[in-house]
């Protein structure tokens, strides 16, 4: 159960950035959401600076609208249609959210988050309002935060939103400390985004050029958890990782790979993490973690 919002979803979600990043050919997104639909799935995370995802996902799953929550995002940095600096004006966010349902090709959303917000944002209180408004006019049953460290502690002690989604896996864990105990007292519903760190330890020996994941490859460097020594089981490992941290209600995984969602699936099935296993990862992190490892949008 997603918190108090009273939507019963499954345990792994779909993360639309790749399919919108990485260009996934129409007939792909169609076949991997239709399969995962079909498995099971039934909540479908994007935003509306992931490139053409909310299209693409409007265009191949809209007609199945009842068989899954659907969640977008607003108000990213240099998103699509805004100028630098226009990101977090309501006028402009309220057009984006309109365009979001027209691309989505829906009349109402699950769950309307703010994305990456600051906290100095979020306490001028006008970007909260701009989702209200579209809660109040039936454009969104929910709304919440999406994004980490200090921010994301406002978004949880300010008790506006519904939900919260941030990062948390084994190379990023400063949100089980500072927000989701938090977020858990609150009955917010926790979305981990990034749940199996961009599986970053499987790039090679180099850093890798993407800077979306250097951060994560660096940091998986200093921790050197023994277990992703084991190709089989590193990924699973990771996940159930993310899973078993407290208050987490489900993980978006993205991917554009039509044939990913089973084997993602499939790794939930050797059970959860053993305690043993989770307090050990992270005894590693509190030992190797530094100051500036904060959390990583």
């Amino acid at each position: 159960m997603l918190g108090k919002t009273g939507m019963e979803i499954s345990v792994l979600g779909f993360g639309g950035a790749e399919i919108g990043y990485e260009n996934a050919p129409q007939g792909d997104v169609e076949r991997l959401l239709q399969s995962a639909l079909d498995a099971g799935l039934n909540v479908i995370d994007t935003a509306e600076c992931y490139a053409d995802s909310e299209t693409k996902i409007g265009e191949a799953v809209s007609h199945r609208r009842g068989d899954f929550f659907l969640f977008t995002k607003v108000g990213h940095a240099h998103g699509p249609g805004l100028e630098v600096g226009e990101d977090w004006n309501p006028e402009m966010m309220a057009r984006s959210i309109d365009r979001s349902l027209q691309r989505l090709r829906v009349e109402s959303l699950d769950l309307l988050q703010l994305h990456t917000c600051s906290e100095e944002m979020l306490r001028k209180g006008d970007v909260i309002e701009v989702l209200r408004r579209a809660r109040d006019a039936g454009k969104t049953r929910f709304i919440g935060y999406s994004g980490d460290s200090k921010a994301a502690l406002y978004a949880v002690e300010c008790g506006a939103f519904d939900t919260l989604q941030t990062s948390v896996n084994i190379a990023d864990q400063e949100c089980i400390t500072l927000t989701l105990p938090k977020a858990k007292a609150a009955n917010m519903g926790v979305i981990a985004k990034r749940p199996i760190a961009n599986v970053a330890w499987r790039t090679g020996r180099n850093p890798p050029d993407n800077g979306y994941v250097k951060s994560y490859w660096e940091r998986l460097q200093q921790l050197a958890y023994p277990f992703l020594e084991d190709k089989d089981t590193s990924v699973g490992t990771a996940l159930h990782f993310t899973l078993a941290a407290p208050g987490v209600t489900t993980a978006i995984v993205g991917t554009k790979n039509p044939a990913r969602w089973k084997s993602n699936a499939q790794l939930l099935e050797a059970g959860s993490l053993p305690d043993t296993e989770f307090r050990a990862i992270r005894d590693r992190w509190k030992e190797a973690s530094q100051a500036d490892w904060v959390g990583q949008g």
